[in-house]
């Protein structure tokens, strides 16, 4: 990976109660004026709920941020969101992680080849 594409720290948005379409348009606008790959991650430990449109826009948040040679992830699912999850099969196409901690652990060592790089250069 060169310095050019190197994932920088992540940014992390964190809404709160019922993630909408509104809260999602604001991620989605974010991934899409990104310049460079990024590391986007979701804190949805407030999320209580999350319906059908802002499914729809978390979607088209990930699509937009692989097209952009991002990534965005998602951890701290409560319960009745997991549950939504995985009945819609969404488990299986968002990298979901349990705590920022497990975020972090992932993306560390893209982080260290970018300070390799940054390093090198």
């Amino acid at each position: 990976m060169t310095s050019s594409q190197a994932v920088r720290q992540p940014i992390v948005f964190q809404p709160q109660a019922c993630l909408d379409e509104a809260t999602l348009a604001t991620i989605e606008q974010a991934v899409a004026q990104c310049d460079r790959p990024m590391f986007f991650a979701i804190d949805m430990s407030q999320v209580e709920m999350i319906d059908s449109p802002g499914l729809f826009t978390l979607v088209s948040a990930l699509r937009t941020a692989r097209e952009h040679g991002s990534r965005l992830a998602i951890y701290h699912l409560k319960s009745p969101v997991r549950v939504i999850f995985e009945i819609t099969q969404l488990d299986r196409i968002f990298e979901i992680f349990d705590t920022q901690e497990a975020v972090m652990a992932a993306i560390a060592p893209e982080l260290s080849n970018a300070n390799s790089d940054l390093a090198a250069a």
